[in-house]
């Protein structure tokens, strides 16, 4: 509280001041601590004694308004231990200058044309090292960042088709092989081969799987998803992509725990072997469950995309569509380290796969089912599913190595490994590495071209046979030509990768 006694004498005044603080125990103020007397401009920084004639100066501020006065007694309140200098400072001048108006007192005018005649904040120079570490940084995030993931996703994609192909094509020749050596073989019985076994399971797999596949009815499924509330399909979609990616993850153990098995068939001794021949029939047994299952997955969302891209309402398409943007909300944040950064981006490389399986599927589908021209919209809203999946992990990869920190380089790395794999491995371990196993889409797309072949067959039986040997031919000699495109070009982009790395870090040692 602060009260004035006025006398009769003009020229004398006085002032008294009093603090009360009402705390838990009372103390006293030093007598020098309870005030504090500015007796000329003199003490005051240049800032705080700067005056202007007329208006404000904005480009000034505060201190320089033409009503700021230096104080001749300025009382000032103890210090608390959690004021700072400038606290102080700043507290002294507003009882000093408290006709001025401060900016958050200011009219709606007053502050606009403050907010205009202020000139622009400018960041201090910071040395041009530093200006081009941040450059880089949003280059790496807009461009290099995306391509070399890009390059890596299609590097892997093709890897991936050409696993595919093995199975459709090398292992039934290998089967075809061994069943021949075996009948022209003198040796009645003789204990198989890890390969042969290994084989043997595969085509039983997929014929399996195959089999099951045909007991589903397509038609009934796809109208009765058309039939549904679209936040219901969009919940039954997510759904069916987590068992997808859990389906994948098993898969690829359980296909390697097959092969484990076989080799131990294999190579075990004869009093071992019943036991050994019992896990690896267990074995197959749980492949067989886990493959047809994931089947099953793969056919229902091809069926759910099927219908998306054929409605003539675009709702249930822009939600597919949108589903894949909120992968971005779900990955984008999170904290990776390098190796799981690299897990992720061999996933995106299968999950592109998959879509291009569903694409497929859906091609198939209009060729069997539809009655009008179809061939422009399907191009349009595939090629829209196909680039919006494209955006999706470019956006994501970027923002990823972005907040984790990650150098373009460790994509290239990504990339080197996976050549390096492609030129020491077979196809048919590409599990062990990007966790692809190709069974379930090659049940799938056999499913769906087993009718569309059957449509273009004759009535009459003989020659329906001929027309059946006829596509089966044409098929074959088609995904052989493939296969073999597919492999020599892989290998031919490793060889040619793993060189220029060589000569580049020859270059760099050099240096």
């Amino acid at each position: 509280m602060i009260t004035s006694d006025v006398t009769g004498d003009t020229t004398a005044s006085s002032i008294s001041i009093s603090r009360s603080t009402t705390t838990t125990s009372s103390s006293v103020v030093p007598p020098n601590a309870r005030d504090e007397v500015w007796t000329s401009a003199e003490t005051l920084p240049d800032s705080f004694s700067s005056k202007c004639d007329g208006e404000p100066d904005v480009r000034e501020g505060y201190f320089a308004h033409q009503s700021y006065q230096t104080p001749n007694r300025l009382v000032h309140a103890p210090a608390m231990h959690s004021e700072t200098p400038q606290l102080l400072d700043w507290e002294q001048l507003m009882s000093a200058n408290s006709v001025c108006t401060p900016r958050v007192f200011k009219s709606p005018f007053e502050y606009f044309l403050g907010e205009v005649l202020l000139p622009p904040a400018v960041a201090p120079d910071t040395g041009s090292a530093e200006t081009d570490k941040k450059r880089q940084h949003v280059y790496n995030t807009m461009f290099h960042v995306p391509w070399r993931c890009e390059l890596l996703i299609v590097t892997g994609f093709f890897v991936c088709l050409d696993s595919f192909l093995s199975l459709l094509t090398v292992m039934p020749v290998r089967v075809l092989v061994f069943l021949w050596r075996l009948l022209a073989s003198k040796r009645k019985y003789r204990r198989l081969r890890a390969d042969e076994l290994s084989d043997l399971a595969s085509l039983l797999v997929l014929a399996v799987g195959v089999t099951l596949l045909q007991q589903a009815d397509i038609s009934y499924i796809y109208h009765m998803i058309r039939s549904q509330a679209t936040v219901k399909l969009y919940v039954v979609y997510n759904v069916l992509e987590i068992f997808d990616k859990l389906c994948q993850s098993f898969g690829s153990d359980v296909l390697q725990v097959v092969l484990n098995s076989a080799e131990n068939v294999a190579t075990c001794t004869n009093s071992a072997l019943l036991r050994e021949a019992m896990r690896f029939l267990l074995d197959e047994c749980i492949a067989i469950v886990s493959f047809v299952f994931h089947s099953f997955i793969i056919l229902a969302q091809s069926i759910t995309v099927s219908a998306a891209i054929r409605s003539h309402n675009n709702a249930l398409l822009t939600l597919l569509i949108s589903n894949n943007f909120a992968e971005i909300k779900s990955n984008v944040f999170k904290r990776l380290a390098k190796d799981n950064l690299h897990k992720l981006a061999y996933l995106d490389t299968v999950e592109r796969f998959h879509i291009v399986a569903h694409l497929f599927f859906v091609l198939a589908q209009n060729f069997l089912a539809a009655h009008e021209p179809w061939l422009n919209a399907f191009a349009w809203n595939a090629g829209m599913v196909f680039v919006c999946e494209i955006l999706v992990d470019v956006i994501k990869h970027a923002f990823l190595a972005k907040f984790n920190e990650i150098k373009p380089s460790a994509y290239s790395e990504f990339l080197l490994a996976l050549c390096k794999q492609t030129l020491t491995s077979q196809s048919k371990e590409i599990h062990k590495t990007m966790s692809f196993v190709p069974f379930a889409p090659a049940c799938v797309v056999i499913r769906v071209l087993i009718p569309l072949y059957a449509a273009y067959l004759p009535g009459e039986f003989p020659w329906r046979l001929v027309v059946i040997l006829f596509f089966s031919i044409l098929t074959c000699v088609f995904l052989v030509a493939l296969k073999i495109l597919v492999a020599l070009g892989l290998l031919k982009h490793a060889s040619w990768y793993v060189t220029r790395h060589k000569k580049k870090e020859k270059l760099l040692h050099f240096d």
